[in-house]
């Protein structure tokens, strides 16, 4: 079996016949046939543009930035673990396709590739059609196409490897209803053609076998995307390939030369060129005229070289324009049929009217259904017989062809799409010329007895074709327009009529097409309207915006929306590669980015930082994002886009066609509601953005660990995402060393004991201004922190203070210059600091009374402050005094330890506290000779009824006597809530015997005193939850027991 399907495949598919079917000399494959630029990828979205565009587009993409395939190895997996069964390769019409679905059985039935497959099944749909309402099982269909293979069981599935070649699914007529057919499994057992297709792609039916489908892009989404394990796309030729072509197709060098230098020239011609049937178009025309010119010159005795016969940029019959192609290729062809058939060699074309009305009829009604395929009821539905169709393939062998399939029936299409185009729009002329009347006015209308003018008829079709969702008009529009000029009329002299009065239509369906421009067109329509002007020779808005474009002046100006879209027009079509796109060389605004947004689309990195951008650009950068784009690295830095423009620019990131890897939004005004967003949508599209930069926004709680939780995602191929400058990244590599965990994922930073000296002082600065530090809790304690260094970590606090609530600056030496500098964060209103400790800051009264005159302008937010160990003298504690009155400063911890405060200070002190007594919890004065007259003044405060001090550290104070301080908890309810007092290192007399009973028979709760008197081993009778410290020196032992008593030991 497997012998004889080689021999019957290498047969069929040896020789190719270019533009024609079964006329004219035939030319091996092998010999003519050049490599394809097939790339992996692509979008599965419907292209809303016309297949021209779609190449014109592809022609601006950078081959270093896809992924090339050869159509050999289409079946190899780049992973050993993946396992590739279906393969879609898509591609315009005329790109290559079905030559390379050809190549490939012929170099398998040639023994040179893919000899692990058994057997290749080529089953074109455009003849599948013809089976479309039978009913027939797998082996039937396979034996129908291949009869050598009757007898052949494929059930067998571990001995043979299969592989189905589905060609063509834009040409298939059958309806796939993937999602509502029914499952079917069995090779033996018939069904609908539509059944076995869609079985077969799902993998129900044969599940091992390979499918191989090719389609032209509207049609790829047919199948649904689970059905598909590769998805390539075929480009047609590369620039290179084109001249490769040329040369291959021309056996004299110097006409190859002279040929590609003329199409090099007209950049409309040169893009076609990416599909190789225009290729063959353009050889056969630009060779005949080179023959023909030559001739002539020869008969004049003239020597001039052959290389100027083309440069001869005026003539009129020199092909600058996609119709004068056509129409040059029309004559030719049909001059060509007339010598051959009818051995006429006249100089002027003999036209068949009739047959090219009925084929332009033909090619119209079908080009309106999107039908590229016609069978014998297409035919007769435009009175055509079948007869003369075949009388038309014979006499227009490379315009429109007849093809007998495998099985029996007859197609019939024309060799390229674009030609179907161009003799529909010769069919819209002739039906003018004859009836008075448009082809796109319907009977039924009013204007049916109303004669049709020249300008009436080509402004319906320029609207007909702006109204077209998917641009299927548009290339038939450029002809069209083409054909209404003179002297591409003078060309079909005998066929169109020479009409007066041409000029004046002309210049009005260019105003008009002008007026359409001044609208709120696509950018694909507007783009086919300047390739419209071309084929009307009208240049002059193109000629305006270039003129804009190198003065340079286009940055300031306002344009218009017709000069708009010339300026897209001019950048899309220019000789440079669009590899950056800079949006400050245009216009910093939301609209030029909207109206540029067709460019940004083709080019590789788009910078539009710094261009006051908002959340309106987002959804032109989504729509970008989402289509197939060569962009691969955005930059929006400096655009106050907010959490809405993110969200709308996540509608596009996280779209599966979105192949961006670098996108920076550094100081975007993005909040955690976007971070959020951008985390969401990298999780759905991990797989392409490896840099992700968002310095300079503000994450909120949880906005740094929904992104830094995406990086354990297997799945995630981000390398970077940077959230801190190159100084606060330091910093924060720094913690992770010393801490073992993320910074920017901590609420406190203690970094005590360690010195940090400038540098790294300068590090933790920068991470202190950046928003994406949320600390509440920073401990430098005892860091060598200098006043100087000081400066600028409070200058970083000031910029950033809003989340900050525990700063600890002990055993620093800030001086009065440090606190001073601390100070003007204190008083910034968005400072919400609670607790401050300034332990032994090298602070004087000077530091104090700037301290506290800071508090005095923001007071309600501090709950403690420690000042111990500094001199804050008469002036600092008559400051520290004024602020404790404030009623809305309502500290609960006030530790002033070693602070040289003495009686008459104190009693300064004392007296504030009693004006504003009820919030105060933990006072520690120890190490300050306040003596005895110190205590009495603190007992008015215990008596005070508001007073609620829970803890009371008098150590080493110089007290003698604590007579006043037992009556004070004796006649107060300061008792109910002391918990803790410390009276260690004081000489006390006699008068701590009463204390002792107090606290002894009181029922207050108090856990923990601290004096010098008792005695060791001495056992409280009272049960309570008391704790004693005799004295620093001594060790704590705790004893629990039923009633809780807790005795201590020496």
């Amino acid at each position: 079996f497997v012998h004889q399907l080689k021999c019957s495949l290498k047969k069929k598919y040896q020789c190719v016949f270019e533009g024609i079917a079964k006329h004219g000399d035939s030319i091996l494959l092998n010999n003519i046939y050049t490599d394809l630029y097939i790339t992996q990828g692509g979008s599965e979205q419907v292209n809303t543009e016309h297949e021209v565009r779609q190449i014109e587009v592809v022609s601006r993409r950078h081959e270093s930035q896809e992924i090339k395939v050869k159509c050999a190895n289409l079946f190899e997996a780049p992973e050993q673990d993946e396992e590739i069964r279906t393969v879609l390769t898509k591609g315009v019409a005329g790109i290559g396709k079905s030559v390379s679905v050809q190549k490939f059985v012929l170099d398998w039935a040639e023994g040179k590739e893919n000899q692990e497959i058994s057997f290749i099944f080529p089953l074109p749909f455009r003849e599948m059609n013809l089976k479309e309402k039978e009913k027939l099982s797998l082996m039937d269909l396979i034996t129908h196409f291949f009869p050598e293979t009757k007898g052949l069981d494929l059930t067998r599935r571990n001995q043979f490897k299969v592989l189905f070649i589905l060609d063509g699914l834009d040409e298939c007529r059958l309806p796939l209803k993937f999602d509502c057919n029914e499952t079917w499994s069995d090779v033996s057992s018939p069904a609908s053609l539509d059944v076995l297709l869609t079985n077969l792609m799902k993998g129900n039916l044969l599940p091992s076998a390979l499918i191989w489908i090719t389609t032209r892009p509207a049609a790829a989404s047919k199948i649904p995307p689970d059905c598909i394990d590769r998805l390539t796309e075929i480009r047609g030729f590369s620039d290179a390939q084109k001249e490769e072509y040329f040369k291959k197709r021309l056996t004299d060098q110097n006409q190859a030369k002279t040929i590609i230098d003329h199409v090099k020239k007209s950049k409309s011609l040169f893009i076609m060129c990416h599909i190789p049937v225009f290729c063959w178009i353009s050889a056969t025309v630009l060779q005949n005229i080179l023959e023909e010119k030559i001739n002539t010159d020869v008969k004049n005795n003239q020597a001039d070289e052959i290389s100027k016969t083309l440069q001869e940029s005026n003539t009129e019959d020199t092909p600058k324009t996609l119709t004068q192609m056509y129409t040059h290729f029309l004559r030719f062809q049909i001059q060509q049929s007339h010598r051959k058939y009818d051995g006429e060699y006249a100089a002027d074309v003999c036209w068949d009217k009739d047959a090219i009305f009925s084929l332009g009829k033909l090619a119209f009604h079908q080009l309106q259904r999107n039908n590229v395929i016609f069978y014998d009821t297409d035919l007769e539905a435009c009175g055509i017989d079948v007869y003369k169709a075949s009388v038309y393939s014979g006499m227009c062998t490379q315009i429109f062809k007849e093809e007998t399939g495998i099985i029996l029936g007859t197609m019939y299409c024309f060799v390229h799409l674009s030609i179907q185009e161009f003799i529909a729009a010769l069919y819209a002329h002739l039906f003018l010329d004859i009836n008075k009347k448009s082809v796109f006015v319907h009977e039924s209308t009013e204007q049916e007895n109303k004669n049709e003018t020249m300008i009436d008829f080509l402004k319906t079709a320029v609207d007909e074709a702006i109204e077209s969702d998917n641009g299927h008009l548009d290339l038939f529009l450029r002809f069209l327009l083409g054909l209404s000029l003179e002297s591409n009329r003078r060309l079909l002299r005998g066929l169109l009529t020479q009409q007066d009065g041409n000029d004046q239509s002309n210049k009005e369906i260019v105003q008009y097409i002008k007026q359409k421009l001044e609208g709120n067109l696509s950018a694909e329509r507007s783009i086919n309207l300047f390739y419209c002007l071309n084929e009307l020779n009208d240049q002059t808005l193109v000629k305006e915006i270039q003129t804009h474009l190198s003065k340079g002046n286009l940055s300031s100006g306002d344009l218009s929306p017709a000069q708009w879209s010339a300026l897209v027009f001019v950048l899309l079509t220019s000789e440079e590669e669009l590899e950056e796109f800079e949006l400050q060389k245009f216009k910093k605004s939301d609209e030029c980015l909207i109206r540029l947004s067709a460019v940004i689309k083709t080019s590789r990195r788009a910078l539009l930082n710094d261009c006051n951008l908002t959340d309106k650009s987002c959804s032109a950068l989504a729509a970008v994002l989402r289509s197939d784009t060569n962009l691969k690295e955005l930059n929006m830095n400096n655009n106050n886009l907010q959490d809405s423009g993110v969200k709308l620019l996540c509608t596009g990131l996280k779209n599966l066609n979105c192949k961006l890897e670098i996108l920076r939004l550094s100081n975007c005004s993005v909040t955690e509601e976007g971070y959020k967003a951008l985390a969401s949508a990298l999780r759905s599209n991990p797989s392409h953005l490896i840099e992700l930069d968002l310095t300079g926004n503000d994450p909120g709680q949880s906005g740094v660990k929904e992104l830094s939780d995406l990086l354990q995602d297997p799945n995630c191929q981000l390398k970077t995402l940077r959230f801190l400058s190159a100084a606060a990244d330091e910093a924060c590599q720094y913690v992770n060393r010393v801490v073992g965990k993320n910074l920017l994922l901590l609420r406190e930073l203690n970094l005590s004991e360690r010195e940090l000296e400038d540098t790294r002082v300068n590090q933790i600065a920068a991470l202190l201004q950046d928003k994406h530090c949320r600390l509440n809790t920073m401990i430098l304690c005892g860091c060598s922190i200098t006043e100087k260094q000081c400066v600028i970590l409070t200058s970083a606090l000031k910029s950033n203070p809003s989340h900050l609530r525990e700063l600890n600056l002990s055993l620093n030496k800030i001086g009065n210059t440090g606190v001073k500098h601390l100070c003007d964060v204190l008083k910034d209103s968005h400072c919400k600091l609670e607790r401050l400790r300034l332990r032994y800051c090298y602070m004087t009264d000077e530091g104090c009374s700037a301290l506290t005159s800071a508090l005095k302008s923001n007071p309600s937010h501090l709950r403690e402050l420690d000042l111990s160990v500094n001199e804050l003298g008469d002036s600092g504690v008559k400051n520290l005094s004024d602020l404790l009155m404030n009623p809305q400063f309502k500290l609960q911890k006030l530790h002033l330890c070693r602070c040289s405060i003495i009686e008459k200070q104190f009693v300064i002190l004392t007296s504030a506290l009693k004006s504003n007594p009820s919030h105060l919890r933990e006072l520690n004065l120890s190490w300050n000779k306040i003596k005895n007259t110190g205590v009495k003044h603190l007992c008015d405060v215990l008596k005070d009824s508001h007073c609620k001090l829970e803890r009371l550290s008098l150590q080493s104070c110089g007290i003698t006597d604590v007579s006043s301080l037992t009556q004070s908890l004796t006649n107060s309810k300061a008792l109910q809530f002391l918990k803790e007092l410390d009276l260690s290192k004081n000489m006390i007399g006699d008068s701590k015997q009463r204390l002792s009973d107090l606290i002894q028979d009181s029922n207050c709760d108090l856990s923990r005193v601290a004096v010098a008197w008792f005695p060791p081993r001495t056992r409280l009778s009272r049960p309570s939850h008391l704790v004693l410290v005799l004295d620093s020196g001594f060790s704590l032992a705790l004893l629990s027991c039923l009633d809780c008593l807790a005795v201590l030991s020496a």
